[in-house]
């Protein structure tokens, strides 16, 4: 059985919710007033409205780490195991994405117990955060060395906030990134946060790699689209449009969770 398929047995198309954590200490945004307490309580509250809605995962991220770093220190992988750890669903399976530094995402996963991580370890990009390289060969011998064979990891193959150095496009990507990178998972993306890609891109790339391979919608997931993206994707990844009148970095809104959990599996 593959990495996928134990995280979610049974499942047909796994609905993964994120739970944003707010902006950690050291960051523009950290309030410090709240401290870290304050992100605790605040994902907390997140995830079990999450939970409530009937979500197949949750995935905590980042998210208001803005502007994102591509090496982040040690503090962040601390407070970011830290939340996991108080916050984390006895239910159902979660994992955690750190925005953009894989041996974080990497370090937090192993220290709580996640079944999966999200991260872009393909490619060189050109990107807001300045040239992105990364290094797909350190990031799977890192979870060897750390005894972690069991944590998917789910590669983002069109990461926001970037565009690729190169002429490949989306689905010859996918194609090399399965053969060349080991994916657990093929995620396709849109331009940022809350925006997804097209449907003849997410196609193209299902059309292109082996059919035991899932291909996620990562970006853009929403009530009123879901059940066309379902039809072409193995599942979806959701943030934005399950918040708070669909901003990104507001908390959950229960109603909109509940919608979108509802439109999925009609």
């Amino acid at each position: 059985m593959t990495r996928f398929a134990s995280t979610f047995p049974g499942v047909d198309k796994p609905l993964i919710a994120m739970a944003h954590v707010p902006a950690l200490p050291g960051t523009p945004l950290y309030d410090e007033t709240a401290g870290i307490q304050g992100l605790v309580d605040q994902v907390r509250s997140d995830v079990a409205l999450l939970v409530d809605a009937g979500f197949d995962a949750v995935m905590f991220c980042n998210e208001n780490d803005r502007p994102y770093e591509l090496h982040a220190g040690p503090e962040s992988a601390a407070v970011m195991a830290r939340v996991v750890t108080e916050c984390r669903p006895a239910s159902i399976p979660f994992g955690v994405d750190f925005l953009w530094d894989s041996r974080i995402a990497l370090a937090a996963a192993v220290a709580t117990g996640a079944s999966f991580i999200r991260e872009v370890v393909t490619g060189v990009w050109e990107s807001d955060m300045g040239l992105w390289t990364t290094d797909a060969a350190h990031t799977l011998r890192e979870r060897r060395r750390l005894d972690a064979q069991d944590l998917a990891i789910f590669m983002n193959i069109t990461p926001e906030f970037a565009s690729p150095i190169g002429r490949r496009d989306a689905a010859e990507t996918a194609r090399s990134t399965v053969v060349s990178s080991l994916a657990d998972a093929i995620l396709v993306s849109g331009p940022m946060a809350g925006a997804g890609p097209s449907t003849s891109t997410l196609k193209g790339v299902r059309d292109a790699v082996p059919s035991d391979v899932p291909v996620l919608l990562n970006t853009g997931a929403r009530a009123d689209t879901i059940g066309e993206m379902l039809t072409i994707a193995d599942g979806c990844i959701v943030g934005s449009s399950l918040k708070v009148d669909g901003h990104t970095w507001n908390p959950v809104d229960p109603d909109r969770a509940r919608r979108f959990v509802e439109a999925a599996r009609s």
